[in-house]
């Protein structure tokens, strides 16, 4: 049983329990004012607050974190991520962006970047092509060796951007939203959440084109992306840059991918691919191939199109529910 969590109440003037409620409240910045929501801890006898230790620590840095989301301000967190994402550090990154040279490090240390300099470093945080520009322009400021291994980590980045928007989004949002997701797993989840977006709203999410692999369905150029996890869940910092880009798509893009995570997304990459493997836009796409040879065959959107319809007709693809049902047919038949 959790211990009852108890404070000195200067009103009862005895030791009491107390809780913790979010409380809203009105601050002044920079002639602005802001609403915040906070935490206030609440005496359980007589209802008035009381003083708890780090309390008001943390509603600082909450009113902080508020504050930036609110001016869209970028994090230290996301300073952090820029660093690592390229390898670099705090006086070389000031210098690569055009900063002064301490100017990392204070923001680092608390101070709140300008709208201006946070647009430059989320811009770094989200296109290695403005990174890659900022190192050229700037390489004679921050030295020979911190110049090449932050051009080489920002080439190894540079794939990811290559994909088309809507993919980009797509992956942000399954990262957002899934547990973990191996490449194998991801690649499934693109291919059904194409043919289910295609058949509820009649168009391509993607602009990619999915090929009839050995190993099931997939986009050539997502695969080239992740292939180093292997069969591992994909973690890595790089991918940071990603983070809440989720927020550009729209409501029915994001409930194709919704279902899909919550049911195909239930299941290993494995599993779902035996799935894909009963299916005949992966089957009619490599009809003169033999089990386990390689195989470039595109698989045509009108012909995954043209599956799920078949699909849609005898199961309910705009529910979870009617997903699983799909699913756990196909299943037994493996």
């Amino acid at each position: 049983m959790a211990k009852e969590r108890t404070q000195f109440c200067i009103e009862c003037r005895e030791e009491t329990t107390y809780r913790i409620q979010p409380v809203s409240c009105r601050k002044c910045i920079k002639d602005k004012e802001y609403e915040f929501i906070i935490s206030e801890a609440v005496c359980e006898k007589c209802g008035e607050t009381v003083n708890i230790p780090g309390l008001m620590d943390s509603n600082a840095q909450e009113v902080d974190r508020q504050y930036r989301l609110q001016e869209g301000i970028v994090s230290i967190d996301d300073i952090c991520d820029l660093m690592e994402i390229y390898k670099i550090g705090k006086a070389p990154l000031s210098l690569a962006l055009g900063f002064g040279e301490i100017t990392i490090t204070r923001y680092l240390s608390g101070q709140v970047p300008s709208k201006e300099y946070s647009d430059i470093i989320r811009n770094a945080l989200e296109s290695p092509l403005f990174m890659i520009e900022k190192l050229n322009k700037n390489m004679d400021k921050i030295g020979e060796t911190a110049y090449k291994k932050a051009m080489n980590a920002a080439k190894e980045v540079e794939p990811l951007f290559e994909l088309s928007e809507k993919m980009l989004l797509a992956i942000s949002y399954i990262f957002r939203k899934a547990e973990e997701v191996t490449p194998l797993a991801l690649q499934k989840m693109l291919y059904f959440i194409q043919g289910i977006y295609m058949v509820l709203f009649g168009v391509e999410l993607f602009s990619e084109e999915c090929e009839a692999w050995a190993h099931g369905p997939v986009f050539k150029d997502v695969y080239e992306v992740f292939k180093s996890f292997k069969y591992n869940p994909i973690e890595d910092t790089r991918f940071s840059m990603l983070q809440n880009r989720f927020n550009e798509l729209s409501d029915n893009e994001k409930k194709v991918i919704d279902l899909v995570v919550e049911s195909f997304g239930m299941y290993s990459g494995k599993t779902l691919e035996q799935i894909t493997h009963g299916e005949s836009p992966w089957m009619d796409a490599r009809k003169n191939c033999l089990s386990g040879d390689p195989s470039n065959e595109v698989i045509s959107k009108e012909s995954i199109k043209e599956y799920f319809s078949e699909v849609a007709r005898n199961y309910e693809i705009d529910s979870v529910d009617g997903i699983k049902k799909y699913i756990s047919s196909r299943l037994q038949m493996v």
